[in-house]
């Protein structure tokens, strides 16, 4: 029989950085991670700290807490996680009228800065000026999404903490009480389970019976060795597709799509953008698309010709730079920005998952959710709906 204070289930980002605040709470910590080498969304992230995106009190001052944690966590936990201050451009297309696009972005608390031509090639030379109208600039934060993850994951360790790569089978139940986990190798035993297992935290709460509002949409983008080509700036299109079809997926009119699964896609967005990060690497994307069926098979060919048409027209010297294709599963949640708390209806058992930004919100959540768990009172994770 092997106990802990409390486990974690996913070794993500959200995971890796909930389970290093609660061994500072010198809680004895277990984090569970299916895949021996790093295979999750977050990997495959650009690393964005979005602290321009809060939309209400709460989510503004979550986006100012996390990006004072992220300047000042290569100090914290000893370790490069490669974090800089870059600019964001939205690309503003050629048939987009650019006043109309920067009203889109009127509801964050901090405004964007609408450039013409002149003052995106000035910033980004490697735009095509032939393709756009101009650019929505934000100062934005960056880390490295790997060394991130690992950093937390070295710090937890050195608190005492453990990290195991194997697959829960199942979650151990005592009437309504979790009790632990059984994986492929082991049972262990724990006053408190965190699932935090990104998009595959819908499937875990639907063995247990349990429908939260966390959905997932599949993404497709590749990744580049190291390149002499310079990009200095993080390049997104202006557009909220991607948001709008999320919200679409998880009216109540839809809400049936869910409870089965199938390879359908019920909807596809493109957004061509593009990161460097510090060693010369891309990461070049990306399609996303939503499809019940969490291991659907997806076309390489297609999507990876689709991105590379659209990188074509904003950023042309990178549409055909030698690159490995992904295909992987991003969490979302309906209503909120994140789902985050314990859950009513069964004892034992925490939700922290289906985060939109989450570089910029997990870091602060993971330190208040960390106090209310040891201390039963956080005032940020009390004005949080319940779950």
């Amino acid at each position: 029989m092997i106990n802990y204070d409390v486990i974690v289930i996913g070794g993500g980002l959200t995971g890796s950085a909930l389970s290093y605040e609660l061994s500072q709470k010198k809680l004895k910590v277990l984090l569970i991670e299916k895949d021996p080498v790093l295979n999750n969304a977050t990997i495959y992230s650009y690393g964005g700290i979005s602290y321009w995106g809060g939309t209400s009190n709460l989510t503004n001052q979550l986006c100012q807490e996390g990006i004072n944690i992220h300047r000042n966590l290569e100090e914290e936990l000893s370790a490069n996680t490669e974090f800089r201050e870059i600019d964001l451009l939205f690309t503003i297309d050629i048939d987009q009228n650019p006043q109309e696009t920067l009203e889109d972005y009127k509801h964050f608390f901090i405004q964007p800065q609408l450039l013409d031509i002149d003052e995106s090639l000035a910033l980004e030379p490697l735009l095509n000026k032939n393709n756009i109208t101009g650019c929505l600039r934000f100062s934005q934060g960056h880390v490295n999404p790997q060394k991130t993850i690992l950093a937390y994951q070295k710090s937890l360790e050195n608190n005492g903490g453990n990290v195991v790569q194997e697959t829960v089978i199942s979650l151990t139940q005592k009437e309504d009480k979790i009790i632990g986990i059984k994986t492929n190798n082991k049972n262990y035993f724990t006053n408190e389970v965190i699932i935090c297992a990104g998009a595959f935290s819908r499937q875990i709460l639907q063995d247990l019976g349990l429908n939260l509002p966390i959905y997932f949409t599949h993404a497709q983008l590749f990744k580049t060795p190291p390149s002499d080509i310079k990009l200095r700036t993080l390049v997104m299109p202006a557009t909220t597709k991607r948001f709008e079809m999320e919200k679409q997926a998880t009216s109540l009119e839809i809400e049936s799509i869910w409870q089965t699964s199938n390879n359908f896609i019920q909807n596809d967005v493109l957004e061509a953008g593009a990161i460097q990060f510090l060693d010369g690497s891309f990461c070049l994307g990306q399609i996303s698309q939503i499809i019940t069926n969490i291991g659907a098979p997806v076309p390489k060919n297609t999507s990876e010709r689709r991105i590379r048409e659209a990188i074509a027209k904003t950023l042309p010297s990178l549409a055909n730079i030698e690159g490995t294709w992904h295909n992987c599963q991003i969490a979302f949640s309906q209503g909120m920005p994140f789902q985050v708390g314990k859950i009513k209806k069964i004892e034992g058992l925490s939700i922290f998952s289906g985060f939109t930004s989450p570089f910029v919100f997990v870091p602060p959540l993971a330190k208040h959710f960390a106090h209310y768990l040891t201390e039963n009172s956080d005032p940020i994770i009390e004005s949080l709906p319940s779950l």
